[in-house]
């Protein structure tokens, strides 16, 4: 559990389009195996510490003749941002994914006191 000590707490969110790919026959449509897409988020401020970052698929277009298969997660979560990375494998076809994010920590607060 991440425990706050600060009454000065941020929240941020957005929604990002990782890919279109049958737009252009990309590999999430188009290939097999393992695939991965990576894409950095940065927040509208900088958190104190590293906040707690939520992931969601807001938006999938998938074909419906393979299995569907997909894995979303934030990775190297900073106090700026962080990479979102959609995952899928097999025969998944996966023509588009929008995701959504949710961050919530601290914010620096103008009286903290920085000693270097």
């Amino acid at each position: 559990m991440k425990k706050l000590r600060n009454h000065l707490i941020g929240v941020d969110q957005g929604q990002v389009m990782l890919f279109s790919d049958f737009e252009d026959g990309g590999p999430m449509w188009t290939g097999q195996g393992p695939r991965e897409v990576r894409k950095d988020v940065r927040f509208s401020e900088v958190y104190r510490s590293s906040p707690r970052v939520m992931v969601a698929i807001s938006m999938w277009d998938l074909d419906r003749e393979t299995n569907l298969r997909a894995d979303l997660s934030a990775d190297a979560v900073t106090r700026e941002g962080f990479t979102l990375v959609f995952r899928t494998w097999g025969d998944t076809r996966v023509a588009r994914i929008r995701a959504a994010w949710t961050a919530i920590g601290e914010l620096s607060h103008p009286d903290d006191w920085e000693i270097d």
